[in-house]
């Protein structure tokens, strides 16, 4: 890559990243998918179990099950631009419910997005886990 096109890949990279968000906010997968390149891997380290997933079908598939948990909003806090124009971290916070249980659900995210030719190659989001458990725990009876 030419040194003076990182400005314009970094800031096409960052538009991906926010649709990619846009995405999921609005609960639309296949926008969301659309957004990954076919080896993508997407890491969620600090789940419970931890949790990675390989290939965009394998990912829509891991989806498909997840994204049916919580009825989600996303805020994006702040984009962070690295000196890698093909790296973009991504601070935002989540309010919504869980379906199962209609208990509310909120909680803070960094997400670290890796792209290649304009799509994401890697996405590894950080999360508190104990707010998902607690929202998807329905209410012992009194």
């Amino acid at each position: 890559m030419n040194e003076a096109d990182a400005p314009a890949q970094r800031a096409h990279n960052v538009r991906i990243a926010e649709r990619l968000l846009a995405a999921v906010s609005a609960g639309d997968r296949a926008a969301q998918v659309a957004c990954y390149a076919p080896d993508v891997v997407l890491e969620f380290p600090y789940a419970t179990p931890p949790v990675r997933v390989e290939g965009k079908g394998a990912v829509d598939a891991y989806l498909e099950v997840a994204l049916t948990a919580f009825e989600l909003r996303l805020t994006v806090i702040r984009v962070h631009q690295c000196l890698d124009p093909d790296t973009v971290i991504v601070e935002f916070t989540s309010e919504g419910r869980a379906r199962t249980t209609g208990r509310p659900y909120a909680n803070t995210y960094i997400a670290v997005l890796t792209f290649r030719d304009g799509l994401v190659v890697g996405q590894r989001e950080f999360y508190n886990p104990g707010p998902a458990a607690q929202a998807l725990t329905a209410t012992p009876a009194s």
